[in-house]
């Protein structure tokens, strides 16, 4: 077990080491959520109430999409470039080498969130009914799921253009359908069914719950834990159908 740990965080360390180098990655990570939450608040400066409805949930979609393509794209250009299989000639599992990238992207998409919902929060003074620390728990959570997804969608792609199809394929419908632009009550049946299998759908239910919500309630629960689910299934369906050659 401890020989497995090492090698995880050994595979952790080296994707964290190689990021460190690459700038435009790591800005790319960090500085594009807050930058839509900016322009989103400038949009609507002169309409708070439209800014305090929007905001919450598109803090649970934009880490989420960037997340889901920078993880992808990623991973998978390890996979074509020939690491991966490098790596599974050693004694490494394919749940040490999801693991390992799950530490090191997660650890950014932490960063990620927790600088998008400090400068909703504490620069543009986002109006919540509920705690702070639960909206900021959801983001975190979305920008993993966001992860999670990336690592098991690289799996089936052969190329980075596969991958980006994943986006219009996977993201796009979540997107439609996940009570953003319309509550799910409000929608066709059928589509209110679909969206309840979607993690999006629990990730923005969630933000909107503690937005509107003095007291934590059962739903925004439910959500959180929900999407928590989703991240773990999403770890272990990459790591079962991952290829040991490219």
């Amino acid at each position: 077990m401890m020989y497995h740990l090492r090698i995880t965080f050994a595979t952790a360390t080296r994707i964290l080491h190689q990021l460190s180098h690459d700038h435009r990655t790591v800005a790319l990570i960090f500085l594009v959520p807050c930058l839509l939450l900016s322009i989103l608040w400038w949009l609507f400066e002169d309409s708070r109430a439209t800014f305090d409805h929007l905001a919450p949930a598109l803090l649970g979609v934009f880490p989420f999409v960037l997340m889901f393509i920078i993880t992808s794209i990623t991973t998978l250009r390890e996979r074509i470039g020939g690491t991966m299989e490098r790596l599974m000639t050693a004694p490494m599992g394919k749940l040490d080498f999801m693991l390992g990238y799950m530490i090191a992207f997660g650890l950014l998409a932490i960063v990620q969130a927790l600088l998008a919902s400090s400068l909703l929060l504490y620069v543009f003074d986002l109006d919540i009914a509920g705690p702070d620390w639960f909206m900021v728990s959801v983001a975190l959570c979305d920008a993993l799921l966001g992860t999670a997804l990336g690592l098991l969608v690289s799996a089936f792609a052969r190329s980075e253009f596969q991958a980006v199809q994943f986006m219009p394929a996977f993201v796009l419908p979540q997107f439609l359908i996940s009570g953003l632009l319309m509550p799910l009550d409000k929608m066709p049946e059928l589509l209110e069914t679909i969206a309840y299998f979607f993690p999006l759908t629990y990730a923005i239910d969630a933000l909107n719950e503690v937005a509107l919500h003095a007291d934590l309630t059962d739903n925004a629960w439910r959500d959180l834990w929900v999407v928590v689910g989703c991240i773990v299934v999403a770890v272990l369906l990459g790591a079962l159908t991952l290829r040991r050659k490219s």
